[in-house]
C-alpha cells in the first residue's frame, strides 16, 4: 500500500457501479428523468443540435459559436454514461440522429468544428488562445468514449479518432507543424481517455506534447497573435507572467501556484495528473501535488469551489475567498474533482478524497436545483437578493439556460457517471474513497469481487460492506476515514479493529483472505461541527461555518429573517440536529440558539454611538446545495460568532 507503484488503481466503469437506494440514487434519478430531456431541448431550441446539419449560411440569424460543440458533447457524453445503466430506445435515438449529424460533418481531413466549417473556415487553428478548437475537440472525444462505454456502438468515437488523429498530424515538432497548445485545457484528459478506448497510444503521446509544450519559449501565443497581426498581451498581473489566465504563463513543472482561469486551470491539472500516471512519470506528479497543495490549503472555498474572481473567472491570490462576490463556477468544482479522483488513481491519499466530497456534495450539486430544471453558473457563499441588482452578477436564483452553457450538461455527465468516484482498485486493493448504497464489480487478486454497500450517508455514518468474491482471495480493502470525523469506528465479521494500527494516510487497511459473505461495518460520528476558516482569510474573520458530515450548512432568509448578516451564534451554544422541511426533502438540518441586536437604537439613524441590546432567538441551517430552492431571499454560510 506504501510503494508507489504498487498503490496506481483505476476507477471503476461506470457499468461496474450501481446505485442500489440513497442520496446519489435520487439525484441519479432526476437526473435522468428531468435534466437529461430539459438539456436537449435546450440545445434544440438555441440552435446547437441543428448547427451539426452544417446548414447556417452567412448573413443569417444566431451563427453557431465557438463553444457550442462542447455544449453537445457533455450531453452526448451523459447520456452514454445514463444509457450504459439506464437502457432508454428513445433517448438513444434522439443520440444517435446528433451522432449522425456529426459524422456527416466531419471534413475530408478528420477536422470537426461546426463554427470553423461553416462560420469561419479561413481561420481554422488561427487562434488557439482564445477560440476553444481543441477544447470542444476534447469535449467530443470524452462524449465518444463515454457513448462507446455506455452503448457499445464506435461511430462516433472512429470519428474522433480520425479528428485525434489530424490533430496529431497538425501539433507538434516536426516539419510544417505547429507548435501551438489549447488556450482552454481539457482536451490533455480526453486524449488520454481516448488512447485507452482505442488502444492507440499516439494518442497519449499528443495529450503528453501539449502539456510539456505549454508555456515554452518563445512563447507561441505571441507568434500566433503576430500571425494575426496583433500585439501580444499580458492577460493579469505582470508578476505573475503573461498568459497566466491560460496557465501558460511557464511550463507546468515550474508552477507553484494556481493561476488564472480556474475551470482552465483544474481541467489541465486532471490532465497532468493522468498523463503522468500513464507514463510515470515523477516530475510531473511533483508538479500535481504542488499545484495541489496550494488548491486545497489557500484558494478553495469551504465548499469546494475554486476561482474566487468573477473577473477572467480567475483564482487570485492566497486566502482571497470573498463570499457576497465569490464565482466558484460550477464547472470549476468540477473540473477539481476529476483532479481529485486523477490523483487518486496516482496516489491512494484521503487528502485528495476529502477535497473530492467537499466538492461533490456542496459546490457542484449546487450547481443544479432539486427539482433538475434550473442551474447555477456562478455559487455563491453569500446573497442578498437585491445586491445582484447593481453588482453585475446574475440572479441569485437558478436559471434555465445560459448563453455560455458549459455547466449544465457538465453536471448532468457527473451525476451520470457518480458512480465511478467511489472507488479505485488495482490487482492487490480497493479504495473506498466516499460512501453511497451501491453494488460494484472489481477484478483483484485474480478474482471477480463484488462489494455490496448499504448506507444513508451522507445523512448518517453507518457503513455496511460484504464482500463477494467469486473465489476465497486476499486483498487489501482501504476504507476512507473523512477528515471531517473525530471518531470512528470498524468490525470485520462483528470483531473489533482497531483503526489507528491499520491507518494509512487516512484509510483504515484490511488486509485478509476475503471469503464470499465476509462483512465489514465502519462507524463515523457525524456531530454538527462549526468550521472557522484561516485567519488570512479576511472575510470569514470572526465568523463560523456550520458543517455535518461532508455537508456544510447556510443560512436561508426564509428560515431565519432578514438581515443574516448580523445574527450571531454564541460560542458555546449547543448544536441540535433535526429533519428538515418538507418541500427540501426532509434532510437534516442544524438548529441552535442565536442573537440579534435590537434595531431600535437605530430607528432615525444610520449609525449610533450606543451598542444595542440583543435578543435571544434561534437559527436553523439547511445544506447548502439546498438553498434558493425555496422563496428569494438572504443566503450566507460564515455566520458571526
Amino acid at each position: 500500500m506504501k510503494d508507489h507503484v504498487s498503490t496506481r488503481s483505476a476507477a471503476p466503469a461506470v457499468t461496474a457501479v450501481t446505485l442500489t437506494g440513497g442520496f446519489w440514487q435520487d439525484k441519479q434519478r432526476v437526473n435522468r428523468d428531468i435534466t437529461l430531456p430539459i438539456e436537449y431541448d435546450q440545445c434544440k431550441k438555441t440552435g446547437r443540435l441543428d448547427a451539426w446539419k452544417l446548414e447556417w449560411k452567412p448573413g443569417q440569424p444566431n451563427p453557431p459559436h465557438i463553444f457550442w460543440d462542447s455544449d453537445v458533447a457533455k450531453w452526448i457524453e451523459a447520456v452514454g454514461y445514463s444509457l450504459a445503466q439506464f437502457p432508454d430506445p428513445a433517448l438513444q435515438a434522439l443520440c444517435d440522429e446528433v451522432i449522425d449529424w456529426m459524422a456527416a460533418a466531419q471534413q475530408p481531413d478528420g477536422y470537426l468544428n461546426v463554427h470553423f466549417t461553416i462560420v469561419e473556415p479561413d481561420k481554422r487553428w488561427s487562434n488557439l488562445e482564445g477560440a476553444h478548437e481543441l477544447y470542444c475537440a476534447g469535449h467530443l472525444m470524452e462524449a465518444a468514449v463515454a457513448y462507446y462505454q455506455g452503448t457499445g456502438k464506435r461511430t462516433l468515437l472512429d470519428v474522433m479518432c480520425r479528428y485525434a488523429d489530424y490533430i496529431a498530424a497538425t501539433f507538434g515538432h516536426g516539419p510544417g507543424q505547429k507548435r501551438g497548445y489549447p488556450g482552454h485545457e481539457e482536451i490533455e484528459l480526453a486524449l488520454v481517455k481516448l488512447a485507452k478506448a482505442s488502444g492507440n497510444d499516439k494518442y497519449l503521446k499528443l495529450a503528453e506534447y501539449f502539456i510539456n509544450e505549454r508555456g515554452q519559449q518563445p512563447h507561441y501565443y505571441d507568434q500566433e497573435r503576430r500571425a494575426r497581426g496583433d500585439a501580444p498581451k499580458n492577460h493579469g498581473p505582470a508578476e505573475i507572467g503573461p498568459y497566466a489566465v491560460f496557465q501558460a504563463h511557464l511550463p507546468v513543472r515550474e508552477q507553484l501556484t494556481a493561476e488564472g482561469h480556474a475551470v482552465r486551470a483544474c481541467y489541465l491539472y486532471a490532465g497532468m495528473a493522468s498523463v503522468a500516471k500513464a507514463t510515470g512519470d515523477p516530475s510531473l506528479l511533483d508538479a500535481c501535488r504542488r499545484l495541489w497543495d496550494n488548491i486545497s490549503t489557500r484558494r478553495m472555498y469551504i465548499t469546494g469551489g475554486v476561482g474566487s474572481s468573477r473577473f477572467s473567472e480567475r483564482f487570485t491570490f492566497d486566502y482571497d475567498l470573498p463570499n457576497e462576490e465569490a464565482y466558484a463556477e460550477t464547472c470549476a468544482a468540477i473540473a477539481l474533482v476529476f483532479f481529485a479522483r486523477n490523483m487518486l488513481e496516482c496516489d491512494p491519499d484521503s487528502r485528495y478524497a476529502d477535497v473530492m466530497e467537499r466538492a461533490l456534495y456542496n459546490g457542484v450539486i449546487s450547481g443544479v436545483s432539486l427539482d433538475g430544471r434550473h442551474f447555477f453558473y456562478d455559487n455563491l457563499l453569500a446573497s442578498h437578493p437585491e445586491y445582484h441588482k447593481f453588482s453585475g452578477q446574475k440572479s441569485p436564483r437558478r436559471q434555465e439556460w445560459f448563453g455560455c452553457a458549459c455547466c449544465p450538461p457538465n453536471i448532468a455527465r457527473v451525476l451520470a457517471s457518480i458512480g465511478s468516484y467511489f472507488y479505485t482498485s488495482n490487482d492487490d486493493a480497493i479504495w473506498a474513497h466516499s460512501y453511497a448504497s451501491c453494488d460494484a464489480t472489481f477484478s483483484v487478486a485474480g478474482q471477480n469481487v463484488r462489494l455490496n454497500q448499504q448506507t444513508n450517508y451522507p445523512w448518517d455514518g453507518d457503513v455496511a460492506i460484504t464482500v463477494h468474491p467469486d473465489q476465497p482471495c486476499s486483498f487489501a480493502l482501504a476504507l476512507r476515514i473523512p477528515d471531517w470525523c473525530r471518531q470512528a469506528a470498524l468490525k470485520v465479521n462483528g470483531k473489533t479493529m482497531a483503526i489507528p494500527a491499520i491507518n494509512e494516510r487516512g484509510y483504515a487497511v484490511i488486509r485478509r483472505q476475503w471469503q464470499a459473505g465476509d462483512k465489514v461495518e465502519l462507524s463515523l460520528a457525524m456531530a454538527p461541527e462549526r468550521i472557522y476558516a484561516h485567519p488570512s482569510v479576511r472575510h470569514d474573520a470572526g465568523r463560523v461555518a456550520l458543517q455535518r458530515g461532508p455537508v456544510v450548512y447556510c443560512l436561508e432568509e426564509v428560515d431565519n429573517g432578514p438581515d443574516l448578516a448580523d445574527l450571531r451564534l454564541p460560542p458555546v451554544a449547543e448544536l441540535d440536529v433535526h429533519p428538515g422541511p418538507a418541500d427540501l426533502g426532509g434532510v437534516p438540518v442544524i438548529t441552535g440558539p442565536a442573537l440579534r441586536r435590537d434595531k431600535s437604537a437605530w430607528d432615525i439613524k444610520l449609525y449610533a454611538a450606543d451598542n444595542s441590546h440583543y435578543h435571544a432567538g434561534s437559527l436553523m441551517a439547511i445544506p447548502y446545495f439546498l438553498w434558493a430552492n425555496r422563496d428569494p431571499g438572504e443566503m450566507i454560510i460564515w455566520i458571526l460568532e
